[in-house]
């Protein structure tokens, strides 16, 4: 059997600058709902769902979908015979095992 790509959430943006500005929409939420609660009231607080729809919950998921948006297309994950290695794409010749080799 061969998989090119784990069956977990995905978190990814189609491209990096679209995933950076929503952190930047996301986090500007998050605080700004925070910091303006002294020079505006509770009215602000209406942008914390912004923030979490942005980041797609919570701050890690965005960090996790970071991750997984620059890696996207650079490497595959691939398990054959209870063996799993990573591939560059074009590179099916160099394999790079994800575990550590038995001593």
């Amino acid at each position: 059997m061969r998989t090119s790509r784990a069956d977990g959430p995905d978190f990814a943006s189609s491209s990096l600058p679209r995933h950076l500005v929503r952190g930047v929409v996301g986090f500007g939420s998050l605080i700004g709902s925070v910091a303006l609660i002294p020079a505006v009231g509770p009215g602000c607080l209406l942008l914390l769902p912004v923030g979490v729809l942005a980041l797609r919950g919570c701050p890690t998921c965005w960090t996790i979908g970071l991750i997984q948006t620059v890696s996207r297309g650079r490497l595959q994950r691939a398990c054959e015979d209870g063996r799993c290695t990573l591939t560059l794409p074009g590179r099916d010749h160099e394999e790079r095992p994800t575990a550590p080799a038995p001593l």
